[in-house]
């Protein structure tokens, strides 16, 4: 008798198991449709639609991993951050946050407002947007630096377009898309008062006529202008 109820058992956890299996393989059909919500400015649905095909190509309904593919959409450029979800009974829903890009950096990348690059592909960036620069690894630092020299030029009213760090640590900068500014790499609080108080002195009324203006002396600044040779010209602007 007990053998017969243990038998009774073994059969009922074969047929629960082998009805498991396929209720799984009627579940886990391939993935059909692809759904794509957020507010986004900068890219349209082709576009994500392009970019999210590739990772869900082959996979299905149940056996993928929503960790998995959230990983890989987040390093598709402009999305920010991803939530996939499964919708019964063969679908995908992606949530995408957008980034948003506050400067060009290097050429090839943008930065969002937490100084981390991220590709733009073949989207064209929004304009006007500060042209940054600097070793691999220096975004944030750029960012930070560009934006203290933001708030410093902005009370004469000027705007930093574009600035770079070089890789010995030098930095130059350019105003209003115009006069570039050689800051070097020590004393640079001290260089950019010399240059605030020459600029509302002389440089402000004569800034059309500016080529560059270099910073890395002790004193005073030099000043090359338009017509010049290359050798930056003493204006006589030294601190009295």
């Amino acid at each position: 008798m007990r053998q017969s109820g243990l038998a009774g058992l073994l059969l009922l956890a074969i047929l629960l198991g082998a009805g498991g299996r396929a209720l799984w393989v009627w579940l886990d059909r391939p993935v059909e449709r692809v759904s794509i919500r957020g507010e986004m400015q900068h890219v349209n649905a082709d576009y994500l639609r392009d970019e999210l095909s590739p990772l869900i190509r082959g996979r299905t309904w149940l056996s993928v991993s929503l960790n998995e593919l959230r990983e890989d959409a987040r390093a598709i450029g402009w999305v920010s951050e991803v939530r996939v979800s499964r919708q019964w009974p063969d679908a995908l829903t992606f949530e995408l946050v957008e980034q948003e890009p506050v400067a060009r950096w290097n050429d090839d990348y943008l930065l969002n407002a937490q100084g981390e690059p991220f590709a733009y592909g073949e989207v064209p960036p929004p304009e006007p947007l500060p042209d940054l620069a600097g070793p691999g690894g220096s975004s944030k630092e750029v960012l930070a630096y560009h934006r203290d020299l933001m708030e410093r030029f902005d009370k004469l009213g000027l705007v930093v377009t574009q600035l770079r760090l070089e890789a010995r640590g030098a930095w130059r900068f350019q105003l209003n898309d115009s006069v570039w500014v050689m800051l070097g790499r020590n004393d640079r609080q001290a260089r950019l008062a010399r240059l605030t108080a020459a600029w509302q002195r002389q440089l402000d009324s004569q800034a059309s006529h500016i080529r560059y203006i270099d910073l890395r002396y002790p004193n005073g600044v030099a000043v090359a202008w338009h017509g010049e040779t290359d050798t930056a010209q003493d204006a006589n602007l030294e601190e009295g």
